[in-house]
């Protein structure tokens, strides 16, 4: 009997020395996960306003749609945390033991990430077409360019990711996110312009948003290429909204941005990316730590090097500026940033189940 107590005693310290382990552990990835740089509000409605005054060409309205959304929805912002803390988490425990947080603004969104087990990602797509002329009616073979362009850009296959530089072809990341047309919906309407305020969302809503990228073309106005959702927002209003002349690369589409680039930037949104210039200057970050910092975006095709904040810009990244010829890679840090987000926990978990 003594014996068989002095096995259970040796049996529980042994149990609570492998729990204490496990607590050392989980103590250890909490230390890596520094929120002190994280924010969410930022000037982007002066300066979007600004940059279409001033006819810069291209205007991308996301950061926009989701300051009107924080100051609509007071739990956005405490969702919005616990969606970048999870992000975080996830890319500190795959970071090899040593790894820095970062070479560009800071965050915790690059280094050398060790391989995830979510596998290659498919993201279903359903596309809502909206329309008040026949121009604005977009033909199949349309859509399915974009979508081409999608899955080519997502995996690097697209034919100018030879183009970039030696100083970032190093960084050039396959995401191993595919993108599957699963239906298109025509709706004809009378509307003419539709704004940012997710109006054609609320006429036309999302199918099964936690599965699939729901993704309305209709016109904008106002020279908005488009605008996307950050994952946190609601169901209601889930996904991304293009102008038909930007969206693919074939029929009704307008240069400079007619190669299908504006979707890509758009769901990179939608996959939790910002734009590489952080929405403000030198000290703002996108929480990637691998794209250099900026102090704002680049226009038409820069040339190489174009210099700011004390490093060359990746121009050439997709949540630049730049004209469609002249974007053409996501980053290591940001294909971590955007499958943590497909993650157990994560915000759209359900796409890679």
């Amino acid at each position: 009997m003594k014996k068989t107590i002095l096995g259970m005693a040796a049996l529980a310290m042994l149990f609570s020395s492998c729990s204490e382990d496990q607590n050392q552990i989980d103590n250890t990835n909490q230390s890596k996960v520094d929120m002190s740089d994280f924010y969410v509000y930022t000037d982007a409605d002066v300066d979007e306003t600004s940059r279409i005054a001033e006819g810069k060409g291209k205007s991308c309205y996301s950061m926009v749609n989701l300051n009107r959304q924080l100051n609509e929805d007071s739990d956005l912002e405490q969702k919005m945390f616990d969606i970048e803390y999870q992000s975080r988490s996830f890319m500190a425990s795959k970071k090899p033991d040593g790894a820095g947080n970062g070479n560009g603004g800071g965050g915790n969104g690059g280094g050398e990430p060790t391989p995830d087990n979510l596998g290659i990602i498919n993201i279903p797509v359903y596309v809502h077409v909206i329309y008040s002329n026949s121009q604005e009616n977009i033909s199949d073979n349309q859509i399915n360019s974009q979508i081409s362009v999608l899955n080519n850009d997502f995996r690097a296959s697209n034919n100018d990711v030879n183009q970039v530089p030696s100083e970032f072809s190093g960084l050039v990341a396959d995401s191993e996110i595919n993108f599957t047309l699963a239906g298109t919906f025509r709706h004809s309407n009378s509307r003419t312009s539709w704004g940012t305020n997710d109006a054609m969302k609320a006429a036309y809503p999302p199918v099964s948003p936690s599965t699939h990228l729901n993704v309305w073309v209709c016109n904008i106005g106002g020279g908005i290429l488009g605008y996307a959702q950050f994952p946190g927002g609601s169901s209601s209003t889930d996904g991304v909204v293009i102008s038909p002349q930007y969206f693919g690369t074939t029929g009704y589409v307008s240069a400079p941005f007619n190669k299908g680039r504006t979707a890509t930037h758009e769901v990179g949104h939608y996959l939790n990316l910002r734009h590489i210039w952080g929405d403000g200057n030198c000290r703002r970050d996108d929480f990637v730590s691998d794209t250099p910092s900026s102090d704002g975006p680049n226009y038409g095709c820069p040339s190489y090097p174009t210099v700011n904040c004390r490093s060359n810009d990746m121009t050439m990244n997709y949540m630049d500026y730049t004209d469609d010829a002249c974007m053409y890679m996501f980053s290591e840090g940001q294909k971590s940033r955007m499958r943590s987000i497909f993650a157990s926990g994560g915000p759209r978990a359900a796409m890679a189940n």
